[in-house]
């Protein structure tokens, strides 16, 4: 009978990831399963409409439609569906209905949540990109707002040192923040006491201002728990202020952090800082690909794995300034480096060049700029050495264009914000995200505010950055199928690049500029957007699941590179997936192109 549970169990044996359930496990589930019946063209649910479970297209055809009757996705057999309103609140988000007579499985939704709850692989491929496996135990990707001690004990900035001291000792704390104007200004440690207080016998009836570290380094709540662990490796610190809108809200210590355990990120971060050589940090850098791996086999989120790759990028960056510096001796005038590109974003993977520029202080002479021009080419060498190969377009501090005084990039943002031709366009897609890296970081906040407010205030430039966003289609071929690439080296092979995660990144970008949001990473400016209102709650959600999806695909695959000893690409070939994966892989796609087209006809309500 082609209902027997035999015959079933046979199917399911051919579909992921039932594929990886042991014999005893799927001859449960396949018992589960009610067999059901549906002639062409007949409706299986209506969006809104409470779900009796999973469905699984055993023979013939289904069509899944949005509210709006526009078709999100043709399936076949060994294709799921329904799992999306499942994963929410039990309710259908998408309409589905028959294009041929068709037999579908239904997994009752109690066996659905049964099985999403025993077994990580189900977990992995139904939560569509919601993080679920995040380890609670992982420091690395827990927030700092979790990690740091609340209500930190603050003292005014002319408190007597020796008051100061008594309050660290009445409380059992090691750190004060010390407060100047109603903000806070610095901080002040037992370390200070001892080295500067005793052992230079400073009077206690001094003020505590006296010995405080004026304006620390310091991170936002929203931080992860891997800043915390890189800054204060790099920086020899251990205490870290968690300020938010200047005031301090939590210190974070090592001793907060002793009941987590660190990932190999930190050792790379610790191990690059203290390097004194190229050759040191190109040691480093090649363990990257194993991290990745580890990374990701460990199901991060793609935030938090791109985020780690990158701080190593930073990391590694700093200490080659510092190097130049000691070799060619400090800078003449004020300076920042600025990462763009996937560092700007935090977004690198296993596979990047660099891109990045200088911001020099308006007092630069000619003669400065001849040291400049030195410490960029050795900073420039050095990342080439470390595997982050020069760009092929020349966007670097080596090129005198990308390394100049703050009036000439003020000239610059002004001119390809007045006059938006295509170079203009493809440069300012590129500096929009910028992100400090070493250095003055003054010298670009200024700069930032004032061309996200000119920029977004010109409709013009605003709708020319909307039509440079679309460039970037996703892979959608005819019906269910992908566009790959159709010659040469990668011939049917998708650009999960190009194709993947650049259109989503092209319109964080333009929903940033719109609502003048300062956030560079693809994921921030998302959430940052739904948060300003830029895109619609719904909107916001179904492009960040789109996001997550495909951004954790293409570090899976490169995963499975590094695990066979290749180098990792971004050129993914969709029979390398299951009919499950390239299924929801394909959703993923239908919906960016979905938010592509809003964003076009909004510009064209807008003209």
């Amino acid at each position: 009978m082609d209902d027997g549970l035999a015959t079933i169990i046979a199917f399911l044996e051919t579909v992921h990831p039932y594929d990886g359930l042991p014999q005893d496990e799927l001859a449960r589930v396949a018992g589960s399963f009610s067999r059901r019946e549906f002639a062409a063209g007949e409706e299986v649910y209506h969006a809104g409409e409470p779900l009796k479970g999973l469905y699984l297209v055993k023979r013939g055809a289904v069509e899944v439609l949005e509210p709006s009757g526009s078709i999100v996705s043709l399936l076949g057999p060994r294709n799921s569906f329904g799992e999306r309103g499942l994963m929410r609140n039990g309710l259908a988000v998408t309409t589905a209905r028959t294009t041929q007579a068709s037999v579908l499985l239904m997994l009752p939704v109690a066996e659905f949540r049964r099985l999403i709850a025993d077994h990580a692989a189900f977990e992995r491929f139904f939560q569509r990109g919601r993080n679920a496996e995040q380890r609670e135990s992982d420091l690395t990707a827990q927030k700092v707002e979790r990690l740091m001690a609340r209500a930190p004990i603050t003292v005014p900035a002319d408190t007597p040192i020796r008051s100061a001291a008594q309050q660290m000792r009445d409380h059992g704390v090691s750190s004060l923040g010390v407060i100047e104007e109603g903000r806070f200004a610095g901080l002040v440690t037992t370390r200070d006491m001892t080295g500067k207080v005793l052992a230079e016998g400073l009077s206690p009836d001094r003020p505590v201002s006296e010995v405080m570290t004026r304006d620390p380094v310091t991170l936002p709540p929203s931080a992860l728990g891997s800043d915390v662990l890189h800054v204060m490796l790099e920086r020899r610190i251990g205490h870290l202020p968690v300020v938010e809108n200047g005031t301090l809200v939590g210190m974070v210590t090592q001793t907060d952090l002793t009941r987590f355990q660190a990932v190999s990120s930190a050792r790379f971060v610790r191990d690059a800082a203290t390097a004194n050589r190229v050759e040191d940090l190109a040691r480093v850098t090649a363990q990257i690909p194993r991290l990745l791996l580890q990374l990701v086999g460990a199901h991060n989120a793609h935030e938090v794995v791109t985020r780690l790759i990158t701080d190593i990028a930073d990391t590694v960056t700093r200490r080659l300034l510092w190097l130049a510096e000691r070799q060619f001796g400090p800078a003449p005038v004020p300076y920042l480096w600025l990462a763009c590109g996937s560092q700007g974003r935090q977004e690198q993977t296993g596979v990047s060049d660099q891109d990045n520029c200088l911001i020099l202080s308006d007092d630069a002479t000619e003669e400065d700029m001849a040291y400049f021009a030195t410490l960029a080419r050795f900073v420039s060498d050095g990342l080439d050495a470390c595997g982050y190969v020069y760009c092929p377009g020349d966007m670097m501090a080596t090129n005198p264009r990308w390394c100049q005084p703050l009036r000439v990039w003020r000239d610059y943002f002004a001119g390809w914000v007045a006059t938006p031709d295509p170079t203009a366009q493809m440069l300012a897609s590129v500096m929009f995200d910028l992100r400090p890296i070493g250095g003055d970081a003054s010298l670009f906040r200024r700069l930032q505010e004032e061309t996200l407010d000119m920029a977004s205030k010109n409709s013009i430039f605003v709708a020319h950055m909307v039509a440079n966003s679309l460039k970037h289609a996703p892979p959608l071929g005819l019906l269910r199928g992908f566009a790959t690439i159709r010659s040469g080296e990668h011939k049917n092979q998708i650009d999960m690049k190009h194709n993947g995660v650049v259109p989503v990144t092209d319109l964080g970008r333009v929903y940033a500029l719109i609502g003048r949001l300062d956030a560079v990473n693809t994921r921030a400016r998302l959430e940052a957007a739904a948060e300003a209102g830029v895109i619609s709650p719904s909107g916001a959600r179904d492009l960040l699941d789109a996001y997550d999806l495909i951004a954790r695909t293409r570090l899976e695959h490169q995963a499975r590179q590094v695990r066979a000893g290749l180098k990792p690409d971004n050129f993914l070939p969709p029979s390398d997936l299951s009919d499950f994966e390239r299924s929801h892989l394909r959703d993923a796609f239908v919906v960016v192109r979905t938010m592509q087209s809003a964003v076009g006809q909004a510009r064209g309500a807008r003209s």
